[in-house]
């Protein structure tokens, strides 16, 4: 049933359940703080082969592209893609929200969408590669508190203009590299933004809160079972996912509305048990139980007196 059911409406729902994640980000007056990344479905075997394997990279099966909500925990804009389409390529057809930040990996690294990025007023948050060609503009003073940390924190430029051969790097305004420490033997990190306001250790606090989208995909294939799948078509598991999402969605909605400290996780399992019961039906049951007490403790008072 799910290879021909229709997943426009599952779509849809799940369309505005995340613009209502949105739009009460923008109600409370909160940071946009705003995460993306992509996760690959791994999916091989018969029923897959026949939609997967032509389009095989490194991996094959399905890539789901999602921007996340920090402040909400909850994804904002989901797609879906070939797992041979790069991170980029979806990208650029997000749409960008003035004074938002956004941060994302070296997926994403095009000058160009930067460029646009920082046209549109929004901030960036993402790495330098290590062959990356920039002339430093000036050094900005690490706070003391803040030196074990960051190592470095310049004002640059590209001195490059045409990095890629034939295509030339549109962007033209300064920006900030950052050496971020980090622990044991490993090389610091090369943090690049557009804010040249906040600090440097905010900034690669920032880049940090970048592991929330992992775990988020984590718990989504992990608890809403996004790895075993009841259809081999493509119809069939993006319609799962699109489940799951939706399932994820109502799950924060609840949490956020009602302000539990239960986890997403507790929520579901309650859920689960639940589902199905009639509202009020543990609240009968226990009326019934008291009125039975009070019954057998009438009648063995009535017997004592006798």
């Amino acid at each position: 049933a799910n290879e021909r059911r229709n997943t426009e409406v599952f779509a849809q729902v799940a369309h505005y359940l995340m613009a209502g994640a949105c739009r009460q980000l923008r109600r409370d007056g909160k940071e946009l703080l705003y995460l993306l990344d992509s996760t690959t479905i791994t999916l091989k075997g018969p029923g897959f082969d026949e939609w997967t394997l032509s389009n095989r990279t490194r991996s094959q099966g399905l890539k789901v592209h999602v921007l996340y909500a920090e402040q909400a925990a909850a994804p904002v804009h989901c797609s879906f893609s070939a797992a041979n389409v790069n991170d980029i390529d979806e990208g650029r057809t997000l749409g960008i929200e003035p004074q938002a930040t956004y941060v994302f990996d070296k997926g994403y690294y095009d000058f160009n969408w930067w460029a646009s990025l920082d046209a549109q007023k929004a901030r960036f948050v993402t790495r330098f590669k290590s062959n990356v060609r920039l002339k430093v503009l000036a050094l900005r003073e690490v706070p003391q508190q803040d030196r074990e940390t960051i190592l470095r924190d310049e004002e640059v430029s590209f001195s490059n203009r045409n990095p890629g051969g034939r295509r030339r790097n549109h962007y033209t305004q300064p920006l900030r590299r950052i050496l971020v420490n980090r622990p044991g033997d490993e090389p610091p990190l090369s943090l690049a933004t557009n804010d040249l306001s906040s600090p440097a250790a905010e900034i690669a606090e920032r880049y940090r809160d970048r592991w929330r989208i992992e775990l988020f995909f984590k718990w989504i294939k992990q608890h809403l079972k996004v790895r075993r799948f009841l259809g081999r078509s493509e119809n069939a598991v993006r319609l799962q996912i699109l489940c799951a999402l939706i399932s994820y969605l109502l799950l924060n909605l609840y949490q956020r509305r009602t302000g539990t400290r239960q986890s997403l996780w507790m929520l579901m399992v309650e859920v689960q048990a639940t589902l199905f019961q009639r509202p009020g039906l543990e609240a009968e049951r226990y009326r019934r139980r008291q009125e039975r007490m009070r019954e057998i403790n009438l009648r063995q008072g009535q017997l004592l007196i006798a």
